[in-house]
């Protein structure tokens, strides 16, 4: 069964809780201000990348979907928030009907984006977009961080295959939305059961060093393992020594061995020693999987080994040293009063400390230079200019409070692939260095 597009929560009824006091609060005040229902547009974007990053990765967009479907202040939630007296009876009732109505763009799962780029806007009351902003960042802010180190990941294994590690390194729900990220950003594989069964990701997995000290020999494991999961299975050589391991672990499966994993000592150094091994043995066309502690680097490093396949866990799923995004979620136009009709007013945070924002309600385009590769982001308010009408980046997520833009995750994959390959080649490089496309503001009117 694949679940990709059900739209099921992960393990509660409601994501209405996955928020912050002060949204219940605010809403309050504008109820009884009058203010609650004046149309809003809200932008969710980032003032920069993670130091040394050229570009992020939009993920968990389809996870956002899931949120916004599932935001309802059911009979017990309501029932907590009387209890606390988070809010009054009267924003209480509004809630305990809430459903949201609106309309939210967004850049498609899987895109690149740059410092400002809008990569969601949210659309409608004040009172139903200014609740979801806590669990919309929340999601993107974590998935987008686990894409974008997959993504350089994917990009130093140069097309090796890249197996996520990382579910008994991070909470167990975010190991489920990590291993959906890492699948966005290149990854080809998870170890975690629940992202296969409820994502639909492949899912890979044979033995631990527990599994050789069970048994008296190593050749008892060896042959255990074989006798059960077959010869194509893959075999940890590394809790003993290596040389004798691999020579055991050819004579119990032959030259049909699928595959050899290696969890410790210098990589580089074993990876080539085992290559010459298993040659000599005729395991000619085994494969050697690495792991401990890989990051990019650490992946580029082996480029020129003969690896075949790279299990990451720690580092991917901390966002290889940069575990957000520092996305912010701002009201950027609002109308003047509660008449539909009203004409949208750009607002914006005037402050110091690198924390300003620009107002208005904002498009994004790519633009191309002669050969058909990316040379700026372009973001702005008004009319979009002729010559980028074709290069537009938000699409219609939701349409009157309806998901229109529901996919699965094979296609936001294939999407991260074909926005790297529009880049300039430096995006792949792992030296620091600022944003590959510089982000261009083109101002006009906000717009109705």
């Amino acid at each position: 069964m694949d679940v990709a597009d059900l739209g099921l929560p992960v393990d509660v009824p409601s994501t209405a809780l996955f928020t912050d006091q002060y949204e219940l609060t605010m809403l309050q005040a504008a109820l009884k201000a009058g203010t609650a229902e004046r149309r809003s547009v809200f932008e969710v974007f980032t003032r920069r990348l993670p130091e040394g990053r050229r570009y992020g990765v939009v993920a968990g967009t389809g996870r956002v979907l899931d949120a916004i479907e599932n935001f309802r202040f059911d009979a017990d939630v309501i029932a907590f928030l009387r209890e606390r007296a988070v809010v009054d009876e009267a924003t209480l009732a509004w809630l305990a009907a809430y459903r949201f109505s609106g309309d939210v763009w967004g850049y498609p799962e899987g895109e690149v984006y740059f410092p400002g780029s809008p990569i969601m806007r949210v659309e409608g009351t004040f009172a139903e977009c200014v609740l979801l902003e806590t669990v919309i960042l929340s999601v993107l802010n974590h998935d987008s961080a686990i894409a974008a180190a997959a993504s350089r990941m994917s990009s130093a294994a140069r097309g090796r295959p890249l197996i996520e590690m990382g579910a008994r390194r991070t909470h167990e729900l975010a190991a489920v939305a990590s291993a959906r990220a890492a699948y966005v950003g290149g990854f080809s594989s998870t170890s975690d059961l629940a992202a296969g069964f409820r994502y639909n990701i492949p899912t890979v997995g044979t033995s631990a060093h527990a599994f050789t000290l069970l048994h008296d020999r190593e050749r008892d494991a060896f042959q255990a393992q074989v006798a059960s999961l077959g010869r194509g299975t893959t075999l940890l050589v590394d809790t003993y020594d290596v040389a004798e391991a691999v020579r055991t672990a050819v004579e119990i499966a032959g030259p049909e061995l699928g595959a050899v994993r290696i969890d410790s000592g210098d990589l580089l150094l074993m990876a080539h020693r085992v290559r010459h091994q298993l040659d000599e043995l005729g395991a000619g066309d085994t494969k050697i999987i690495v792991t401990s502690d890989l990051d990019e680097y650490a992946i580029a490093s082996l480029a020129a080994s003969p690896v075949d396949a790279y299990g990451v866990g720690t580092q991917l799923v901390t966002g290889s040293g940069h575990p957000t995004c520092s996305m912010v979620y701002k009201l950027v136009a609002r109308a003047g009063s509660t008449d539909p009709k009203a004409p949208l007013l750009p607002v914006a945070k005037k402050s110091g400390g690198g924390k300003t924002s620009i107002g208005g309600r904002k498009w994004a385009a790519r633009r191309l230079d002669a050969y058909g590769v990316a040379e700026a982001e372009v973001v702005g308010t008004g009319a979009v200019p002729p010559e980028l009408l074709d290069r537009r980046l938000l699409v219609d997520l939701v349409k009157g409070g309806e998901v229109v833009a529901r996919e699965p995750l094979d296609a936001a994959r294939d999407r991260h692939r074909a926005a790297l390959a529009g880049l300039p080649l430096s995006a792949a490089q792992l030296s620091r260095g600022e944003p590959v496309l510089p982000t261009e503001y083109v101002h006009g009117r906000s717009g109705s």
